[in-house]
């Protein structure tokens, strides 16, 4: 069985670890576009609490096995150079990134298309659950929208 790179990082996903992720496809000659979508922790007001903080956990074999499918279905129906997928685990805070998502192809209108598609998939299918955490350090489970 092939060994698949993993999709979830440690906490937040720093600017860093992105800027070096596209930095990494440079050397691609044949990409002419790239597409990326960020998710940032929101500081929503819920019931008069604001939000400072989500702790994100998972069934990781099972979340993993999740991600792997839409990349390959992603990959089978839009003609993408490469594709990459990064979700936290463990707490982010309100303004850090907690969602990177990485499409490259060699014309523009497919990463338009194709990353709407893996956003809106991976948010219906993928089991990650986000505890909020409050100011008071309540929490509540949060509804994916």
């Amino acid at each position: 069985m092939e060994k698949r790179k993993t999709v979830f990082v440690e906490g937040s996903i720093s600017s860093n670890f992105i800027a070096s992720s596209i930095e990494k496809h440079q050397t691609k000659t044949t990409i002419g576009a790239h597409n990326f979508f960020l998710g940032q922790v929101r500081a929503d007001q819920i019931e008069g609490k604001i939000v400072q903080a989500i702790d994100y956990s998972a069934y990781q074999e099972m979340a993993e096995d999740k991600f792997y499918e839409i990349q390959e279905a992603t990959l089978t129906k839009f003609d993408l150079t490469s594709l990459h997928i990064y979700h936290s685990i463990g707490k982010v805070e309100v303004g850090e990134i907690c969602l990177f998502v990485l499409v490259s192809a060699a014309h523009r209108r497919v990463t338009f298309d194709a990353l709407e598609y893996l956003v809106d998939t991976i948010k219906k299918e993928v089991p990650i659950f986000g505890k909020e955490i409050f100011e008071d350090e309540t929490h509540t489970w949060k509804v994916n929208n």
